[in-house]
């Protein structure tokens, strides 16, 4: 099945796909916020930039998204009908990351 797309538009999309300040993100921000929380945000000095780090607490909170991070049985991960082993293939190493992250990250935790 061929995109739906032209490359210049398909492009385009993808370019306004955020890695930051996503909406599920700051609902997690305004929640922490509100109940007093203080917080660094995207850290480049922790491993794999961790969304939001409370530095009091010695913790760390990801928001992952459904389909960039393949959570399995949830119903916005759905594998693309198009070019699927790449996805595939791309999703996992996205796992895999994030496995490596959160193994690094726990020394900051500990």
């Amino acid at each position: 099945m061929a995109d739906v797309h032209e490359p210049e538009i398909r492009s385009y999309n993808m370019s306004r796909i955020k890695g930051k300040d996503t909406k599920p993100e700051m609902l997690v921000r305004k929640y922490l916020h509100a109940h007093g929380f203080r917080f660094k945000l995207h850290d480049k000095k922790l491993p794999g930039k961790p969304d939001i780090v409370l530095p009091k607490y010695n913790t760390i909170v990801q928001v992952h998204g459904c389909f960039w991070h393949g959570h399995e049985g949830c119903k916005y991960y759905v594998v693309p009908k198009t070019r699927t082993q790449w996805w595939l293939d791309k999703i996992n190493a996205d796992r895999q990351k994030d496995k490596d992250h959160e193994r690094e990250n726990e020394k900051y935790i500990s």
